[in-house]
Formats: C-alpha cells, sequence, structure tokens
C-alpha cells in the first residue's frame, strides 16, 4: 500500500484519486507520520446491484396479526 503525507496528498489529491480508480490500489494518508486515513476505491456498481434485494425470499409471509399483542398476558404494570 502506497503512504503519502497529507500535504503532498492535498496537492495532488485529483492525480492520486484517479490513480486508486484505475489501479484498485489504496493509498495510506499520513499526519506526522501517523495513518490518518487510507483511501479504498469503491466498490463496482455490478456487485452493488446484486446485494440489493437479496433477502427478498428469505420472508414467507406473516403468521397472524402485527398488531395484536402475542399473547393475554396480564402485566403487572398495566394493573396498577
Amino acid at each position: 500500500m502506497q503512504k503519502i503525507n497529507v500535504s503532498e496528498f492535498k496537492a495532488i489529491c485529483l492525480r492520486l484519486l484517479e490513480q486508486i480508480r484505475q489501479t484498485g490500489q489504496p493509498i495510506e494518508v499520513l499526519k506526522n507520520g501517523e495513518p490518518l486515513v487510507v483511501v479504498y476505491p469503491p466498490i463496482s456498481t455490478k456487485k452493488r446491484k446484486k446485494s440489493f434485494g437479496v433477502l427478498r425470499s428469505s420472508i414467507n409471509g406473516t403468521v397472524g396479526d402485527l398488531i395484536e399483542p402475542v399473547d393475554d398476558f396480564n402485566w403487572d404494570a398495566i394493573s396498577k
């Protein structure tokens, strides 16, 4: 992973972002020699579209009324 100081990153930011997009390799930005942030390339749109609706078939339908109480249990807080 390429490492670069924040002042240098600031000076050539657009060029570095294009480099990340083309190569797919992240860049670690340092401030005073300490890691500040790691810039990663975006996830491809193909992968994002695949995850949308992935749990759609996991719901088999509702059982019973969703609004009604599950049990006819008398809570102590209600009776006081």
